[in-house]
């Protein structure tokens, strides 16, 4: 009996080192204003195709804002710039009206109602989770205003409204 005990340890052992980790397939980011007052949440699913964002926020000014990717995980920064930059693993230039390619960070802007509440459903298409799960992690950041798709590093969207770090 102890030989077969032993085996089936072994076995398990090699099984453990052979078989990966199940990945993550779901992580979330409660976005803060820079007050600290909690906003809404964006909950972000692994997809084939990308990530599939669901942001649900309130308390913004009625009217378009830019929504992006941001490299740190880190909103400590009273104007948020502790975030960093977009999310640009790859080195492209900012937006989508650029001819070779965007940041990978550039999602599309949102829309606030009269209310500023915004509900909105977009991909970053061809990320994962463990794209945003680096060393520094990553964040949410939504801007005062519109990205304008064109103007570098990030659009002409003015101040850093809301934040959140994503987490799994």
């Amino acid at each position: 009996m102890p030989r077969l005990a032993s085996a089936a340890a072994g076995l398990a052992a090699v099984l453990a080192i052979a078989l990966p980790a199940q990945a993550q397939e779901s992580a979330t980011a409660t976005l803060n204003d820079p007050e600290g007052a909690a906003l809404g949440e964006a909950m972000v699913t692994e997809t084939p195709h990308g990530l599939l964002i669901e942001l649900v926020v309130s308390g913004l000014s009625p009217g378009e804002h830019a929504f992006h990717i941001h490299e740190t995980g880190d909103c400590s920064a009273a104007d948020f710039t502790s975030a960093g930059g977009h999310f640009n693993p790859d080195g492209h230039a900012h937006g989508y009206l650029d001819p070779e390619g965007i940041h990978a960070g550039d999602l599309p802007n949102i829309f606030a109602d009269d209310a500023g509440v915004a509900h909105v459903q977009t991909v970053a298409a061809g990320l994962t989770l463990a794209d945003l799960f680096d060393a520094d992690g990553s964040a949410f950041v939504i801007h005062a205003g519109a990205d304008d798709y064109v103007s570098q590093p990030s659009g002409a969207a003015g101040g850093r409204v809301a934040c959140g770090v994503i987490e799994g």
